[in-house]
């Protein structure tokens, strides 16, 4: 399998997943020149191509041709393989390991550990957290609800436990 940016197999995972394998809205997070450079890069490896927009139906638009025509982005053959997607297959959502491996984070971090903390079968507090990371509280917060459940879509629940406090965990891997 090639090896694709976080970004690039967000942006072909969601585009095999719409009609037409259009690419487009790209997420919230890539805005300006960085959208750019990583659709840049996607279009020179052949993972997406451009195509001239159906604007009248409504067609997102990449970018404007200067006579009144509208390019957008679809994915390509070899950008659904990429995701692990046969190109001639019927099912247009990518595989669930080629899902995982993107998703994984790598061992050693403080991700890694604010993860197995939070797999622990008892869950672990904040407090625990900042004494395993160094992290301040609200950097524990933010990485929960950023890191973890926006950007990996893991489900990090809490509850309040007496004697401990508010126990945050994950359910087990």
């Amino acid at each position: 399998m090639t090896k694709l940016t976080d970004t690039q197999a967000i942006i072909l995972s969601v585009a095999a997943q719409r009609d037409g394998h259009i690419a487009l809205p790209l997420p919230d997070s890539l805005r300006g020149g960085a959208a750019a450079k990583v659709v840049g890069a996607m279009l020179a490896k052949g993972f997406l191509e451009e195509v001239e927009a159906d604007m009248r139906n409504g067609e997102p638009v990449w970018r404007e041709t200067g006579d009144g025509h509208g390019i957008t982005l679809i994915a390509t053959d070899a950008g659904l393989a990429a995701i692990g997607i046969e190109p001639d297959s019927s099912e247009v959502k990518p595989t669930k390991d080629a899902a995982l491996k993107v998703r994984m984070p790598r061992e050693g971090t403080k991700q890694a550990t604010l993860i197995a903390m939070l797999r622990a079968p008892d869950g672990t507090t904040i407090a625990e957290i900042m004494e395993a990371t160094g992290w301040q509280s609200h950097t524990v917060r933010g990485a929960m609800s950023g890191a973890l459940k926006k950007k990996l879509g893991l489900e990090v629940t809490s509850e309040k436990v007496k004697d401990r406090g508010r126990v945050y965990k994950l359910p087990a891997a």
